[in-house]
This record gives structure tokens, C-alpha cells and sequence, in this order.
């Protein structure tokens, strides 16, 4: 019963992952106004998945204001292009803050200002993460692709080789509070080959970077992305929860499957100059 309980839950996750590539992939490569949508309803499961950790419900103006705040940093830069001049997404975003701040007291406190305070950080988390995924994307009509791409070969090479190589010689735990299951020697492993793959691929692709600089930074992303992973795991633990969302049947939720890319988007962006 357990051989088959284990076998049937491969095959959820197997399906699900080739259904979501199969819908990923495509929006990646075609980018322009594909991939800033994509970013955007990303962006919106994400902050539904923060509310659903917090078991608070989904129809209410906190969620909506929140929402808002979040998709403020997702979407591209130029849709505030109608704004004033001595305006920019920051005062929208901002405006937006007050009046979550305004809930809490419309709301006689149902909203607290704890509640206010998450919203506010998860919205920047989550929107400038998604935000660059779209933008690494569309920096560039020549190396936009390639660009993103380096980011994933880092976060897959490191997600997958940190659990192969722990599960064959990890022996000593990374952080037993937090996640058990990752092990130093994972950690370790994973980014040395991360370092390698990446090697290989800006000597392959047109990133149009400077190729030392992306090797270097290769290993600092790789790190990064695992700080990623250990936060999310950090604040599910926190809630008191295993998967930040069911919307992804064997994988969890939304930022269950993006935690690295959330840390690591914004860093592949400055080393590009985005």
C-alpha cells in the first residue's frame, strides 16, 4: 500500500510538472506581453497563498489592497507611463500602503497592523521577484531569453543536485530547525555544479555579459537561491503549514515552486545592468 501510495504521488508530480512546463516554456520563449501576464497572475497566487498560510479569506478588501500593492513592482515599468512626472509606481505603491494602513482602522482592527506589515512585505517580495522575471526577459530582443535561462540553469542545477547529492553522502544537517532535510554537503555540492553548468552555458549562449563576471556571480546566485529556499521554509513553518498552496498537485503552491527564483531574479537583474 505504501509502494503505491509513493508510486502515485510520482506520477501526480511528474504530470504536473510536464503540464507546467508545457505552458511555461512557450510564454518564456514568446516574452513580450505573454510573460509580463504570466509574471502578473503569478504574482496574484503568490499573495493568495500568503493569505491562505494566514487562513485568512480570500474575498475581502484586505486581500484586494494587497493585490494591488503586490502587482504595483510586477508589472512593467512603462505602465506607469501616464503618470505625472514627479510620480512613479513608488507613490503608487505607497498610496496604496496608506490605505491598507486606513483599513486597519475602518476595520476596527479585524486588519491588524501585524496583518499590515505582512501584507507590505510580502508584496514587495513577491512583486519585485515576478517583476523580473518578465523584465530579464524582455531586456533584450537578442539575449532576453538567454538572460533568463542563465538564471534557471542556476536555481534547477542548484534545487537538484542539492537534494541528489544530500540524499547519497549528506550526513551533516544545514539547518535542523528550519528544513532537516537539507545537509552541508548538499548545500555544497549543489553549488559547485551550478558553477559548472553555468560555466558551460554562458561559453554556449549569447547572454551578451561579461562571462567571468556571470561565472563569479554563478556561485554567490546559487547561494542566494538557497537562501531563498530556506526563508520560504522558514515562514511555512512559521504558519504552521507544508506547502504554501495546493494549486500544483504534488508540488505545493506558487511559492513553493518559485522561492529560489523570487531571490534570485532580482540579483541576475543588477548583474545585468536591468
Amino acid at each position: 500500500m505504501e509502494q503505491k501510495k509513493k508510486r502515485t504521488s510520482l506520477q501526480t508530480r511528474v504530470i504536473t510538472a510536464v503540464v507546467a512546463l508545457l505552458i511555461f516554456i512557450p510564454v518564456v520563449i514568446a516574452g513580450g506581453a505573454w510573460i509580463d501576464w504570466l509574471a502578473a497572475i503569478l504574482a496574484a497566487i503568490g499573495m493568495s497563498e500568503v493569505f491562505l498560510m494566514k487562513k485568512q479569506i480570500l474575498v475581502s478588501v484586505d486581500f484586494v489592497l494587497a493585490v494591488l500593492a503586490t502587482l504595483t513592482w510586477t508589472v512593467p515599468d512603462s505602465f506607469f507611463a501616464f503618470l505625472p512626472k514627479n510620480w512613479s509606481k513608488w507613490g503608487v505603491f505607497y498610496a496604496i500602503v496608506m490605505l491598507i494602513l486606513t483599513w486597519t482602522v475602518l476595520s476596527k482592527n479585524k486588519t491588524t497592523f501585524d496583518d499590515a506589515a505582512v501584507y507590505v512585505l510580502s508584496s514587495l517580495y513577491i512583486g519585485t521577484g515576478f517583476h523580473y522575471l518578465a523584465a530579464l526577459r524582455n531586456s533584450s530582443a537578442a539575449h532576453g531569453l538567454w538572460r533568463i535561462l542563465f538564471a534557471f540553469v542556476i536555481i534547477w542545477s542548484t534545487d537538484t543536485f542539492a537534494y541528489l547529492i544530500g540524499r547519497k553522502i549528506g550526513k551533516h544537517k544545514l539547518w535542523p530547525v528550519i528544513s532537516p532535510n537539507k545537509t552541508w554537503e548538499g548545500s555544497i555540492g549543489a553549488v559547485i555544479c551550478a558553477v559548472i553548468l553555468a560555466a558551460v552555458y554562458v561559453n554556449l549562449a549569447p547572454v551578451g555579459g561579461d562571462k567571468t563576471t556571470l561565472i563569479i556571480g554563478s556561485f554567490f546566485l546559487s547561494i542566494v537561491g538557497q537562501m531563498g529556499d530556506l526563508v520560504e521554509s522558514a515562514y511555512k513553518r512559521f504558519y504552521g503549514v507544508k506547502d504554501s498552496g495546493k494549486i500544483l498537485p504534488g508540488h505545493g503552491g506558487i511559492l513553493d515552486r518559485f522561492d529560489s527564483t523570487l531571490f534570485v531574479l532580482p540579483i541576475v537583474a543588477l548583474i545585468f545592468g536591468i
